[in-house]
């Protein structure tokens, strides 16, 4: 019985909080037109591949069997088509799911190992502390793009080593902030109140610390994703993107390869304004969340 009333208890401190959340981010303008665009991407990243009339890289052919090469915006090809002849529209579907899937998970891992990482420098302190803190000062050292670009150069490019390699770099910035923010936690009445009770270290570190950080954590995430797309992105428009999957840095690749970034805007465009709408829209929530779990911001 007192399992079942804490377990009601939570879901409702749940649903206040994402009412609360809601609120905040209606409250401007800008933060529900960002909201009705993530919509639309995940809708997008969800159905996409079933709703795109032809495959990420299908050549299409007229009447007389010839491939229709760099074709304006049409009734049969809203967004034109390539100069391979394949449907930018579909390309454009197809490359939303590898946008949100790079980026959630990209930022996921990322957040789930600099707050790992957070909480141990800033609990244990000391030697710990120090070296975990000297690893990561030089992790910052390490610039991102070159060396992604000489890991993919040696290793074959892949989505998954994509994602592995952002995780390797968005870590620090939340290990740092998670750190800061248990240097003060670990001083306050509950946790010694849990150390007199008996309760060991990793314990106190773990069911009294951890879920006091975790808001943090999700904001975060939130900026990991703008992190994540951009930087698959960058690395598609490199050509050390994934060639065998559809991305909209890969799009802007073969228009840049092709020489039609300023004859055919029908394909530059649409890839680079989603990316844009996407990153946007993904910081006007991030702000909103930032209000909602700062109270300096919220006295504002």
């Amino acid at each position: 019985m007192a399992h079942d009333m804490i377990d009601h208890t939570l879901d409702a401190t749940r649903r206040w909080q994402m009412k609360r959340l809601l609120r905040t981010i209606m409250r401007y303008p800008s933060g529900s037109v960002a909201l009705a665009f993530l919509l639309v991407f995940l809708a997008m990243a969800l159905i996409g591949p079933w709703a795109a009339p032809y495959g990420p890289f299908e050549t299409i052919y007229d009447q007389d069997e010839m491939p229709v090469r760099l074709a304006g915006p049409s009734a049969q090809h809203w967004l034109g088509t390539t100069n391979h002849g394949v449907d930018v529209f579909s390309q454009l579907l197809w490359g939303a799911r590898i946008a949100l899937v790079v980026g959630v998970l990209s930022a996921l891992g990322s957040v789930l190992l600099g707050t790992l990482i957070g909480l141990l420098a800033g609990y244990f302190g000391g030697l710990v502390d120090e070296i975990i803190m000297r690893l990561t000062d030089i992790a910052y050292g390490i610039p991102f793009l070159p060396f992604a670009l000489v890991v993919i150069a040696i290793v074959q490019p892949s989505i998954g080593l994509i994602i592995i390699l952002v995780i390797a770099f968005l870590w620090r910035t939340t290990a740092r902030v998670i750190r800061s923010q248990v240097l003060t936690l670990r001083e306050r009445p509950f946790v010694l109140a849990a150390r007199a009770a008996g309760l060991s270290e990793f314990a106190i570190l773990f069911r009294h610390v951890a879920p006091n950080v975790l808001p943090l954590s999700f904001l975060y995430v939130a900026i990991g994703v703008q992190a994540g797309v951009m930087s698959e992105a960058a690395l598609s428009f490199l050509g050390f993107g994934d060639p065998n999957v559809m991305s909209w840095g890969l799009m802007l690749n073969d228009a840049f390869r092709a020489g039609a970034m300023r004859s055919a805007w029908w394909w530059v465009l649409p890839p680079g304004i989603c990316l844009s709408i996407l990153v946007i829209s993904t910081f006007m929530v991030t702000r909103a969340y930032e209000e909602l779990v700062n109270p300096r911001l919220r006295k504002r």
